[in-house]
């Protein structure tokens, strides 16, 4: 998380210093005077946020080593997509308030200077003012569709499946977008830095949003597959689904996930690998829990011998810290990348100290049989914890059982607010940050 908080801050501190050298600032301020500023502020952060969120939606694999996966990648591009929106809201806000106040008699209308000699203007800025009313026009009815878009997508109760297709929209957007700034940036910005890296952001925001228009994000790493096997738990609302892949998978780790087409209507989901890997049987296993309206129906829908498509590997959740001592702490579902984890070490041992806490809301013999014989199997130490039965798994009972703690990363796979009271628990009695590991597994 820290690394994604430095680079959103990082990349606006940058671009905000960049135009703060390039702008030209009023003799007198005043509202109206003020207006152009802020208008030409929030335009160059607004579209630069967004240029940055459209490369991110790309997955592109080389970022996930320094952000530490596609999950944080994730987290940035909705971070961007925020920051995009309230840009946006004030920039629309920069242009029209002043005209509400005027028309409202609260401001009154500013005296109108000579206009410039167009002839005296530079062939392509002529060019460019040519196009004014028609990118203002673009420019405000795409708003509005944007605003809508990005509602949609932060709306939780919003279907997965439409979800991912309206939001593939914003692409489309984001190109009208950048007309409307090619066109209305200062034309003197484009001759300083903040017009060239905004330039650049732009040209490769628009090479990313054509892609994506285009269906080509994560093609080189899609693979066919058969659905081989589905193990269900019924009592637990999951399914086991082992899927045989065609030619072409890189292999995977345990901790990485993928994204799975079951169903072309339905779109990629994501979803954690459960499995190791071995090129000699090409498998992969999937463990899924019905926690909404897609994955409710999978246990009813899916079948043996189904196509399907899997894209990835991603994600860095893959405990390669160099650590003798690690404890894995998995709540409900969380449970998945130690499966894999388990069962990757059981094909290749490693010399790790390694403490496996578990999370259920109750016990399923069946489930907690595989999970007992993967531990066994990878020299894991299991620990089992029901709610009712027993406490509520803290730090500071964390620390009692694993008493050199201090000395062990930390891997968290959960809900997201026990994974925070327990970092910020073991972090504040001397455990180092980097030695907690969350995933953030939200993709909206």
């Amino acid at each position: 998380m820290r690394k994604i908080k430095f680079l959103l801050w990082g990349f606006l501190g940058i671009l905000t210093f960049f135009w703060v050298i390039a702008v030209t600032w009023p003799e007198i301020f005043s509202l109206l005077s003020t207006r152009s500023v802020m208008i030409n502020f929030t335009g160059v952060l607004g579209v630069g946020a967004m240029s940055f969120a459209m490369i991110l939606a790309l997955r592109p694999v080389w970022l996930e080593s320094w952000l530490d996966g596609l999950d944080k990648s994730y987290r940035l591009h909705k971070w961007l997509g925020i920051t995009a929106l309230v840009m946006s809201v004030m920039h629309w806000l920069s242009g029209n308030a002043p005209k509400w106040a005027t028309s409202l008699g609260l401001l009154e209308r500013p005296e109108r200077g000579p206009r410039p000699d167009e002839s005296a203007l530079p062939t392509l800025q002529q060019w460019f003012n040519t196009q004014r009313d028609t990118a203002e026009f673009i420019g405000e009815w795409t708003f509005y569709v944007i605003v809508l878009l990005i509602a949609l997508a932060l709306i939780k109760r919003f279907p997965y499946r439409l979800f991912t297709k309206t939001h593939t929209l914003l692409a489309a957007a984001y190109l009208a977008i950048v007309f409307h700034s090619v066109m209305l940036m200062e034309y003197n910005y484009w001759q300083q830095i903040v017009g060239v890296v905004s330039g650049l952001l732009m040209a490769a925001g628009t090479i990313a949003a054509a892609l994506i228009l285009m269906g080509r994000i994560g093609r080189n790493r899609k693979v066919a597959g058969t659905i081989e096997h589905i193990d269900l738990f019924p009592e637990l609302s999951i399914m086991e689904t082992s899927i045989r892949l065609d030619d072409g998978w890189r292999g995977h780790q345990g901790g990485q996930f993928a994204f799975v087409t079951f169903d072309s209507k339905e779109g990629a989901h994501p979803f954690t690998i459960g499995s190791g890997w071995t090129p000699k049987d090409p498998c992969i296993n999937f463990i899924t829990k019905g926690l909404g309206d897609y994955t409710n129906l999978m246990i009813e829908n899916l079948k043996v011998g189904d196509k399907v498509t899997v894209e990835g590997p991603y994600g860095r959740f893959i405990f390669s810290d160099g650590k003798e001592r690690q404890i894995w702490i998995g709540g409900g579902i969380g449970i998945t990348p130690f499966i894999a984890r388990m069962k990757q070490i059981a094909h290749k041992p490693e010399d790790q100290a390694i403490d496996l806490f578990h999370a259920i809301p109750f016990e399923d013999p069946k489930a907690i049989q595989k999970l007992t014989a993967d531990a066994k199997t990878a020299n894991v130490q299991l620990h089992i914890l029901v709610d009712g039965r027993d406490d509520r798994l803290t730090g500071e009972q964390l620390r009692t059982e694993i008493p050199d703690w201090k000395e062990a990363s930390v891997w968290f796979c959960g809900p997201a607010k026990f994974g925070e009271s327990l970092k910020k628990d073991l972090i504040a009695n001397g455990l180092k940050d980097r030695d907690f590991h969350q995933e953030l597994f939200n993709m909206r």
